[in-house]
Parts: structure tokens; C-alpha cells; sequence
């Protein structure tokens, strides 16, 4: 955690595939706190912010790390066809 708190942007990529475990909860919130309105956190994920709660999968703690996470944020929501399946139809050969 001291490691953490010492990086100006935490990037955490691919957020929210699975539930969070009580202990990975606690752990995210004091992450989210000790960083908060102190240093910059990045979060991407395919979840949809809407869903963040049912991922954290505790109410009380959900509203705590959620509104220190959405207060101040800038979010950006892309859409469109993924750039990987793009990509991919672009390498592969024509048969």
C-alpha cells in the first residue's frame, strides 16, 4: 500500500470481471481513499458503471469507494465495434 500511495496515476485496467471478495473490497476502498482528491486513478472496464455496485457486491461499501471513485471524475464511455475485431479482420488473410 505505502508503494501505492507514492504513484501520481494508479491505472487499474480491466475493472469488474468478477464479484470482489470482502477482502479485495476493503483493500479497494482503502486504496480509493487514500488516494482520493490526493492523486489521480484511472479505471477502465468493460462493466458498465451501472453495474459497479453489483461487482463490489456490498452496499454500504459500494456507496463509500463509488463516491469517492464518481466525485470529480471524468468519465468517458466509448462506443462502437471493438478495435481488436477490427484489427484482427484486417490481418487475416483472404482465403
Amino acid at each position: 500500500m505505502t508503494t501505492l500511495e507514492r504513484v501520481r496515476l494508479l491505472i487499474i485496467d480491466d475493472w469488474g470481471p468478477e464479484p470482489l471478495t470482502a477482502e479485495q473490497r476493503r483493500d479497494l476502498l482503502e486504496i480509493v481513499d487514500d488516494r482520493y482528491e490526493r492523486s489521480s486513478l484511472l479505471i477502465t472496464s468493460q462493466v458498465p458503471v451501472s453495474k459497479w455496485h453489483e461487482v463490489i457486491a456490498d452496499p454500504t461499501l459500494g456507496d463509500a469507494i463509488l463516491d469517492r471513485i464518481v466525485h470529480r471524475a471524468h468519465r468517458i464511455e466509448l462506443k462502437g465495434p471493438s478495435l481488436r475485431r477490427t484489427l484482427v479482420t484486417a490481418e487475416s488473410p483472404i482465403a
